[in-house]
């Protein structure tokens, strides 16, 4: 492994130390204060400089995040809230917003984006009123089942991992759960995310899922950089004002008093392998944070600007599904439905840029791919392309 600047056989790393964690490991420890308080949480220390937190009651989402002291994640003023103080139904949907905080959230399973009510038949209860959604689901505030957690060696190799199943369900609704594994190697910065969402119910059910994968400052500061492979500008949030803000979709500005919202969503080309890589980055520290999916998995892309003063945040958010969410899918015949015992697979990898090296070779990687829109207000072309392989 390496450790300081040093390739280090697993013999010599036992000789430097008593206990691995001296330098590295995973810890399960419980918050004990404010609204925090009660939850199980998972330290990861990899030895490189990064450190982040997995909220286990909270979906295994990760929380706070840092490298060499510099934060990574956005922690937003609503913290980390105990799911035990949260109300998904509250405030017409809006309550997701109270619990809002973390480098990632995970958004669905049956639902993400904006509140959505529809008929649901295909739970076979006559009685039932239309299911009501909130934004972005309720699977980011259940507590996860922990599975396990440690270290795994692989000769010299060491690897830092947990596991753990969510089940968000209800009688005469959705029964899905989602199988977790988060995974990063010792002496390295990038944070690798396996899920695998099933239906154990026996009813069809539909199912969205969208990381928000959230960057807060020092990366996002004024001058940072979106870079990405972007085929198209699709669609733009604000559209009707798209230029009053000064803000266009690839060079960040400071905080602001007044900042309302900016959403996007861009049509990415992956690369090769079928790889979709994105970065935001801050050429001044250097340091950036790189995200990789599939585009087989999470075919559409969106970009959250929210610059506001004292929420300061950046987002990246690969999806499932177009930002028109539930109803549009339904209509386009484009809603994943699962049928008993059907499964999805997605990925991700989070990988902190730590030098200018990094953040130069990211940057040709994604060039190499697609050369993005060099304007700051590309037009939106309002071409959602079909997605294939729905059902």
């Amino acid at each position: 492994m390496r450790l300081y600047g040093q390739d280090l056989p697993r013999r010599e790393v036992a000789a430097l130390s008593g206990d691995l964690a001296q330098f590295a490991g995973v810890r399960l420890m419980t918050l004990g204060d404010g609204a925090e308080r009660g939850q199980r949480v998972l330290e990861f220390r990899t030895g490189s400089g990064l450190r982040f937190t997995l909220m286990v009651d909270r979906c295994l989402d990760i929380g706070s995040c840092d490298y060499n002291g510099m934060a990574i994640g956005w922690n937003s003023a609503a913290g980390f809230r105990n799911p035990a103080y949260h109300d998904p139904e509250g405030e017409d949907g809006l309550g997701f917003m109270r619990s809002f905080s973390g480098l990632l959230m995970t958004c669905g399973l049956d639902h993400i984006l904006g509140g959505y009510e529809v008929d649901v038949p295909e739970y076979n209860y006559p009685g039932r009123p239309p299911a009501s959604y909130g934004i972005h689901g309720r699977v980011s505030m259940l507590p996860a089942r922990l599975e396990g957690y440690g270290e795994r060696w692989e000769g010299d190799r060491c690897f830092l991992w947990a596991e753990a199943r969510i089940r968000q369900s209800a009688v005469f609704a959705e029964d899905l759960e989602l199988h977790r594994r988060i995974e990063v190697e010792v002496g390295t910065n990038a944070i690798h995310l396996h899920d695998q969402v099933r239906n154990c119910g026996f009813n069809k059910t539909p199912h969205m899922l969208c990381y928000h994968i959230n960057v807060g400052h020092p990366i996002l500061a004024d001058g940072a950089r979106y870079v990405a492979p972007v085929e198209d500008v699709v669609w733009a949030a604000h559209h009707e004002t798209y230029t009053d803000q000064g803000v266009g979709y690839a060079r960040i500005a400071g905080p602001s008093d007044v900042f309302r919202e900016q959403v996007w969503q861009h049509e990415m080309k992956a690369d090769a392998q079928g790889n979709v890589a994105i970065a935001l980055i801050n050429d001044a520290l250097p340091l950036g944070l790189e995200v990789t999916t599939r585009k087989a998995e999470l075919p559409c892309t969106y970009e959250w600007q929210h610059l506001q003063s004292g929420g300061y945040a950046f987002g990246i958010e690969p999806s499932t599904h177009h930002v028109l969410g539930n109803g549009f899918a339904r209509e386009r015949g484009e809603m994943i439905w699962l049928e008993h015992g059907e499964s999805r697979s997605y990925s991700a990898v989070l990988r902190v840029l730590a030098d200018a090296d990094e953040i130069a070779a990211s940057e040709a990687a994604i060039a190499a791919t697609q050369q993005q829109p060099e304007e700051a207000f590309p037009e939106p072309s309002g071409q959602f392309r079909p997605l294939q392989g729905r059902g």
